[in-house]
């Protein structure tokens, strides 16, 4: 009808995906912020609690902090939401005496509790994301060949950091640093939190890499339509 192009649009009705992408990082930091609380509850020890769940008390607040200025996608607030708990269980318990590794270990007749290798499992696991994020959002690396290879670098890397991290921790502590180090006897402990750690990064890279390219193409930030 005549003047119809002078109407003012009508503004688009937020479709399902964005309004989930506002109300998940709000569901999700109060499920971690319960865990994390509950982990503190009557912990083994407090040190080995603090220092096992370190990283979320600082990589908490840096997410809410800039979550607008830099908001990340769904794939990865569900991943750290996931490590986060991880991180809480296996401080309140120490990684050694996790009740559900000590019934997979009788279950399956290993000679370990298995859970500080699924937490190092996870320490490649889910940074792989997050280092994919930063360097396809952050640098010229977004659909490079090279960007897999340096994620997956950058999660061994890290890795090693924390073995560094945990060797101080055992220098400093003495043996009151086990339940920390969580060896359980194994002189090669640190080369198979390592090897997890790689694995884990690899397999995210593998199978994740899609999902996430489709979440990071639907970021306002990834289209320059964030400034």
């Amino acid at each position: 009808m005549p003047g119809s192009a002078l109407a003012p649009r009508r503004p688009r009705p937020a479709s399902p995906e964005s309004a989930a992408h506002r109300t998940l990082p709000a569901v999700l930091l109060a499920v971690v912020i319960t865990g994390m609380a509950v982990s503190a509850w009557h912990a083994h020890d407090g040190t080995t609690w603090l220092l096992e769940t370190v990283w979320v008390l600082v990589g908490l607040p840096a997410v809410v902090l800039s979550r607008r200025r830099f908001p990340l996608t769904s794939l990865l607030y569900c991943l750290l939401a996931a490590h986060a708990l991880v991180l809480a269980v296996g401080g309140h318990y120490t990684y050694a005496q996790v009740p559900l590794g000590d019934w997979v270990r009788d279950t399956f007749a290993l000679d370990r509790n298995p859970y500080d290798r699924f937490g190092h499992l996870m320490q490649g696991f889910v940074p792989a994301v997050l280092v994919r994020e930063l360097l396809s959002r952050t640098s010229p690396l977004r659909g490079s060949r090279w960007l897999a290879p340096l994620t997956v670098c950058a999660c061994l890397a890290f890795s090693a950091l924390f073995e560094m991290f945990e060797w101080a921790a055992a220098v400093i502590g003495g043996r009151g640093a086990d339940a920390f180090l969580a060896t359980q006897g194994d002189v090669w402990d640190t080369q198979w939190d390592m090897f997890c750690a790689l694995i884990g990064a690899t397999v995210s890279v593998l199978v994740l890499s899609r999902v996430h390219d489709r979440q990071l193409g639907a970021l306002p930030a990834a289209r320059g339509a964030g400034d």
